[in-house]
């Protein structure tokens, strides 16, 4: 199918239209605009589709809009920002995506926007800290992405933010500290990320932090030892990270704690024995830890300690309790 025609917009009870997969369509009547009631619309691997018509923010009624894999959709129209219901945007692989309107703004009721893999994206527009429903943001895989404007510390509603894979993202602005609502932070494989800022601390709903393969992350600031709801945090193969801050012994809803392969770590601070309520430690791979803190016995709620490959570690003199040493293939 290579298009549709206008007559399409005279279906005026139409609330789902599925165009998915029709691989050839190139373009879509402006009579779309018409359709008002309509409340999803799938256009995903529509990869002929170039551009959006304008009628396309008439659609008054939308609330689900998927897009992606749309790989020669090149710009979204302004008129975006009119689509006053639209509680969920899909953009996931639109390779050709360089930027977005200021309009997306506008969104009042947009709850998820996924950018992930739009490879060609190099900035966000300030419009998007306007975004006060969103809760999930999803921008993975932007390897030309450098940097976040300081607006994302605005999204009040953000619960879930994703940044899997922006190699090229060197920092975090200290406005992500004003994230109230922030339970969940990916930063997988940030391979240029250096530092995070001193806000983090301010991040009180923070359940999830993880930083695993940010592979030039030398030190974590001492206000990470502020995030009284952490529950997870992954430092898995951060391989410039030689020490951790005190404060970590502050993190009282720890429960998994990652470190795996961070083979410069030298040494676990003694306050790691101040996390009560720690069940698994992760130590794989740390090849320069030669011993552990004796305070890592009082780890009363600690149920599984992994110490593979810490080839420098020579003794455990800590352990206090009966303990099966089984080998493991």
């Amino acid at each position: 199918m290579k298009e549709l025609p206008s007559s399409i917009g005279q279906l005026n009870a139409l609330q789902n239209l599925d165009l998915s997969w029709c691989s050839k369509l190139k373009e879509l009547p402006s009579s779309i605009g018409q359709l008002n009631a309509l409340q999803n619309l799938d256009l995903s691997r529509c990869s002929k589709l170039k551009e959006l018509p304008s009628s396309i923010g008439q659609l008054n009624a939308l609330q689900k809009f998927y897009l992606s894999e749309c790989s020669e959709l090149k710009e979204l129209p302004s008129s975006i920002g009119q689509l006053n219901a639209l509680q969920k945007l899909y953009l996931f692989e639109c390779s050709e995506l360089k930027k977005l309107p200021s309009s997306i703004g506008q969104l009042n009721a947009l709850q998820n926007l996924d950018l992930s893999r739009c490879s060609k994206l190099k900035e966000l527009p300030s419009s998007i800290g306007q975004l006060n429903a969103l809760q999930n943001l999803r921008i993975s895989w932007c390897s030309e992405l450098k940097e976040l404007l300081s607006s994302i510390g605005q999204l009040n509603a953000l619960q879930k933010f994703y940044l899997f894979e922006c190699s090229e993202l060197k920092e975090l602005p200290s406005s992500i500290g004003q994230l109230n609502a922030l339970q969940e932070l990916y930063l997988l494989n940030c391979r240029n990320l250096k530092e995070l800022p001193s806000s983090i601390g301010q991040l009180n709903a923070l359940q999830k932090l993880h930083l695993s393969e940010c592979s030039d992350l030398k030190e974590l600031p001492s206000s990470i030892g502020q995030l009284n709801a952490l529950k997870n945090l992954d430092l898995s193969r951060c391989f410039e990270l030689k020490e951790l801050p005190s404060s970590i012994g502050q993190l009282n809803a720890l429960q998994k704690f990652d470190l795996s392969t961070c083979f410069n770590l030298k040494e676990l601070p003694s306050s790691i024995g101040q996390l009560n309520a720690l069940q698994n430690l992760d130590l794989r791979g740390c090849s320069e830890l030669k011993e552990l803190p004796s305070s890592i016995g009082q780890l009363n709620a600690l149920q599984n300690l992994d110490l593979r490959r810490c080839s420098e570690l020579k003794e455990l003199t800590f352990i206090y309790w009966p303990i099966e040493c089984i080998p493991k293939a």
